[in-house]
């Protein structure tokens, strides 16, 4: 991504605190998602890839708190959405396990990482052990 021509159009915040507030996410990133003109499929792939790191946040964090940020892009390159989560929660351990397929902490199947990463264009992360995880999505228009 070429930062130096990329240029926020419009941008929303919102608080990720309770099951309640996954619907806000979904319906923040349908908006935005639509507002940058992808088509549905991409669409639906950025929605279910921020549902899942929504969901994280309220599973991997002890007071189930965490921020999204959505922003509207215009780059060389086109149109697109980017969507940054963060959350104050344990951190990452290890982070090639946790994008790895299967892996899970808590039980669960182990796709929400990998399986979001594959749904978006752009996905990186930030996190360390005690002081929480940023993870950065950006789906391009087509």
């Amino acid at each position: 991504m070429d930062h130096i021509a990329d240029q926020l159009i419009d941008q929303h915040a919102v608080t990720i605190a309770d099951e309640t507030d996954l619907i806000h996410v979904r319906h923040v990133l349908r908006a935005h998602a639509r507002a940058a003109g992808l088509s549905l499929v991409d669409e639906t792939k950025l929605i279910t890839a921020g549902s899942e790191l929504a969901r994280n946040i309220l599973t991997h964090t002890t007071d189930a708190r965490g921020q999204l940020h959505v922003e509207q892009l215009a780059a060389i390159r086109g149109r697109g959405v980017r969507a940054t989560f963060a959350d104050e929660g344990p951190g990452i351990d290890d982070l090639d396990a946790a994008l790895t397929d299967g892996f899970s902490t808590v039980g669960s199947m182990g796709l929400g990482l990998p399986g979001s990463r594959r749904l978006v264009d752009e996905m990186t992360i930030t996190s360390s052990s005690g002081s929480g995880t940023t993870v950065v999505i950006v789906k391009w228009r087509r």
